[in-house]
């Protein structure tokens, strides 16, 4: 009968623990009146309890810090460190002692050892102790991958290794928008507003240190998250940056492209890469994290060849009363002169007033025209301005702008009664 021979044990143990904050002790009072039964007892046991706070017994945090009983959550943007010791459990002496740690994730494995050279000797009852560190960047499973590899001293080498896996969990929910503003009077490029939705999606509050928006190359940027007091800036937030579990706060930033920029209509219309986000929070005892969002990206306004703004326009008119507006038009294109007619289209009611069919003349490259039109509204109420047509005569196409903006109409008679 074949037997297997019996599986040699190893002389060295390896221990890995994961180093985090300590937490606040907790227990739970047990207290009663002092006509009860057990009269003073309850309350003599927590003034004799040492983890309660003198004077305050009846609460549930104490004074004492305790080390976490388990491995806990780790979020994406935080820093994970693991304490790993090789103990010598035998009586004799082992050689050549080599301890790696690797960090195993969904698209990569890297080396989180200290130092890659062997230990001469381990004596008994001696250890190797090595702290790791490295910042999250992934979620998903995560397997940390400890080997020990040894030599004995009949000259045999050894080699044994452990796996810990866990999981890496995401702390914020980041939404962004885009807001592509029409241009002011002195430029025919867009600002561009971004609105940052934040959510803190943990079960535990967070302080949020920094939330900035590095911009691109292009643009330079505006916070609009405070507003001034008595002189000083003070954050729309109020004076406490706490963020509470399931929270969102709302961020917005102000991009305005650069003058180099700004002169070239036709290069700024195209650019959608924005800049990225910049987060940077901590938690209950002072842990670190930090996250950096991918470029963000807007799609870029659809302007074409001609583009047509508003550089000014009443905000109320009276009903059935002419009201002007003034018009910029800019030949986007830098290569082609253009030939534009315009034309007027009523609708049910915004009517222009004017010659519809006029010739414009011709439009060079990168260059614009102000415009100014009359028209009246035979309805009240938020009315929307549309119906206008720009033709090229030399491609024979034509711009449709509807919808450019919106007046108030109200009555110019108000009958009062007696």
């Amino acid at each position: 009968m074949e037997v297997n021979p019996p599986k040699q044990e190893h002389l060295l143990a390896l221990k890995v623990m994961r180093l985090t904050k300590p937490t606040l002790f907790t227990n739970i009072p047990v207290t009663c009146e002092e006509k009860d039964l057990p009269g003073d007892l309850f309350n003599q046991l927590m003034r004799d309890d040492p983890s309660t706070v003198n004077g305050a017994e009846i609460l549930m945090l104490g004074e004492m810090l305790t080390l976490p009983q388990n491995f806990g959550n780790i979020f994406l943007g935080e820093t994970f460190s693991s304490y790993i010791s090789v103990h010598n459990d035998s009586n004799q002496v082992v050689k050549d002692i080599l301890v790696k740690a690797d960090l195993q994730t969904s698209s990569q494995r890297l080396n989180l050892s200290a130092s890659n050279a062997a230990v001469a000797e381990l004596k008994p009852d001696c250890c190797i102790d090595d702290v790791i560190h490295h910042e999250v960047k992934e979620i998903g499973t995560h397997i940390l991958v400890c080997a020990v590899s040894y030599t004995t001293q009949g000259g045999e080498k050894m080699y044994f290794r452990k796996f810990f896996k866990f999981q890496v969990l995401k702390p914020l929910d980041v939404k962004t928008k885009f807001y592509n503003a029409e241009s002011d009077l002195s430029s025919v490029t867009d600002e561009v507003f971004l609105e940052a939705q934040i959510q803190n999606i943990t079960t535990s509050p967070m302080f949020m240190e920094k939330v900035s928006l590095e911009p691109s190359i292009m643009y330079n940027v505006t916070e609009l998250n405070s507003v001034s007091q008595a002189g000083e800036c003070v954050s729309t937030f109020g004076s406490r940056g706490y963020l509470q579990p399931m929270d969102t706060r709302q961020y917005l930033y102000c991009l305005k492209p650069k003058k180099e920029f700004a002169e070239k209509a036709g290069i700024i219309k195209g650019v959608t890469v924005i800049g990225k986000l910049d987060i940077v929070w901590k938690t209950n005892l002072g842990e670190r994290g930090r996250l950096q969002t991918s470029q963000l990206q807007r799609m870029a306004p659809g302007y074409g060849d001609v583009r047509l703004s508003l550089e000014a326009i009443p905000d109320t008119v009276n009903l059935e009363e002419p009201f002007h507006i003034t018009c910029k038009i800019t030949n986007c294109s830098s290569e082609r002169t253009m030939d534009l007619v315009l034309e007027m289209c009523n609708t049910n009611s915004i009517h222009w007033c004017g010659i519809s069919g006029r010739q414009l003349g011709k439009l060079h490259p990168s260059s614009s025209l102000c415009l100014a039109l009359t028209l009246l509204s035979s309805v009240q109420g938020l009315q929307s301005i549309s119906g206008l047509r720009l033709t090229d005569t030399f491609l024979k196409r034509t711009y449709e702008y509807d919808d450019i903006a919106q007046v108030c109409v109200v009555s110019s008679a108000v009958e009062v009664e007696a």
